[in-house]
């Protein structure tokens, strides 16, 4: 039986070049997908490190001029999975990130830079390269949107669409006199169709034109349809109800493994679990933390931003010498959250351990040696720290919202007694209600046998892409149907 085959249209993947959440999808889910008989090829930016990292790089189509320069279509691989890159030096050979330059800010042109990756997505969705007939075109966020407007309004057959949203809060709100030179009609600037709060959103082109839409978990899902998590949006999604599915996010179990993990101190299964005793000790010489086995050890890998809670995590301090608690931070984002952490790590040593930035091996180590990871996400559309944290025993207390009411079974009385908590829930979002979860934490943790078998239950549970992926071929089958 032949593939079903896609086209996956995205700005950052993981192993080339990530960000957020967004890279470990794009970049885990077209293997799984291969498993269900679909056959994913990705088009990406061409960044620096896409451009390195791509083998082949066969020229397949080229632009005399794309948004101010020539530009061409590169067809190759990374490791399995298979890439077309836009190459335009002009948009994606620059200093800085893949949105923001080295000034924090977003660089100045990003409208065009994505609506150059749309425009090539709509033709190479519609026949650019001869021996390339995707029958499914799946867009990832706003910076992938406006391929739905563009495929619309091209008057030639197009694929079905199926846009994701990661993160609704990042709409891709660009000027509305930008129409004209994006090459948009002026009759998709309504709205019913492009305009939004008196802006072209990127995300809303996704939205309104797709034949499906999803995000990563059903939580999401119906939070989204509502104005508090809505985003604006909400009015539209309910119109769209019909098309909208939450799909959870998995993790790649293979990169995500304790039993194989190069990148922490000591490698541990289910079985061997007494050994993440080591991790720990080495998590906490790592930050310059005493090493305690005693205390509790949460781990934060995050960005710093209010969505994430980190500024309810900075109120609640004051608990740590009270109950034991050490924290190793990883992370980094709104300056103030930054400074405060600095701040207080300097204040209290003993307690706190940081490093600011990323780093891909320590990020693996506080899964690995700490005791619980710490998600007080005011919104939270999947989450994934906390599927890691579940497969090395990381025992995870997370806000009630999103993904993360999704995937963590909490502690209460009945789970405990059934035996099937793997973390703690806490609801609402504020420093009194996270406040109440770590001192349920610290006294769990104090019952040795009780945190194990909330550790072994996260262990055992499937946080693999079988299940989301088999979701998402689903969708795909019916609508190529």
């Amino acid at each position: 039986m032949r593939p079903l085959v896609a086209l996956s249209v995205a700005s950052e993947l993981f192993p080339l070049v990530k960000t957020g959440g967004l890279a470990d999808v794009a970049g885990a889910l077209p293997p799984a997908l291969a498993k269900e008989g679909v056959e994913v090829h990705t088009l990406l930016p061409g960044y620096a490190e896409v451009l390195a990292g791509l083998t082949g790089g066969e020229p397949v189509a080229s632009f005399g001029d794309l948004f101010g320069s020539p530009a061409r279509l590169l067809r190759g691989k990374a490791g399995e999975l298979a890439l077309y890159v836009l190459d335009a030096p002009h948009l994606y050979l620059r200093p800085g990130g893949p949105y923001l330059g080295l000034d924090g800010l977003d660089h100045p042109d990003n409208a065009q830079r994505f609506a150059a990756l749309s425009q090539v997505a709509a033709a190479l969705a519609q026949g650019l390269v001869a021996d390339f007939a995707p029958k499914i075109v799946h867009l990832h966020d706003w910076q992938a949107g406006l391929t739905a407007a563009y495929l619309r309004f091209s008057g030639k057959p197009a694929p079905a669409i199926v846009q994701t949203i990661h993160n609704l809060a990042f709409a891709g709100l660009f000027p509305a006199d930008l129409l004209d030179s994006l090459d948009l009609p002026p009759e998709s600037y309504s709205i019913e169709g492009l305009e939004f709060h008196g802006h072209i959103s990127f995300l809303k082109a996704g939205l309104y034109y797709s034949d499906a839409i999803t995000t990563v978990s059903p939580t999401y899902a119906e939070e989204i349809r509502h104005a508090h998590a809505g985003m604006g949006f909400e009015g539209l999604l309910r119109t769209r109800q019909n098309v909208l599915s939450g799909i959870r996010n998995g993790i790649d179990t293979e990169v995500w493994d304790p039993a194989a993990d190069p990148l922490i101190a000591r490698s541990y299964g289910a079985r061997t679990i007494a050994a993440r005793a080591s991790n720990k000790a080495a998590l906490q010489q790592r930050l310059g933390l005493p090493a305690a086995p005693e205390a509790m050890l949460l781990g934060v890998v995050s960005r710093l931003s209010h969505q994430k809670g980190l500024d309810l995590l900075l109120e609640c301090l004051p608990l740590f010498k009270e109950l034991n608690l050490q924290l190793a931070l990883l992370g980094s984002g709104e300056r103030k959250l930054e400074a405060a952490f600095k701040k207080a790590a300097a204040q209290a040593p003993e307690h706190i351990g940081a490093h600011f930035g990323y780093e891909e091996r320590l990020a693996h180590l506080i899964q690995a040696g700490s005791d619980a990871l710490l998600l007080p996400s005011r919104f939270e559309p999947c989450g994934l720290t906390q599927l890691c944290a579940l497969r090395y025993g990381a025992t995870p207390i997370v806000a009630r919202v999103g993904g993360l009411a999704d995937t963590i079974i909490d502690a209460n009385d009945m789970a405990l007694e059934a035996q099937c908590a793997t973390g703690l829930q806490f609801f609402p979002v504020t420093q009194e209600a996270l406040a109440g979860a770590l001192r349920k934490g610290a006294k769990l943790f104090a019952e040795p046998k009780i945190w194990r078998k909330i550790q072994l239950n996260g262990m055992k549970t499937d946080v693999s892409w079988t299940n989301p992926a088999r979701h998402y071929a689903q969708i795909y089958r019916n609508l190529a149907a």
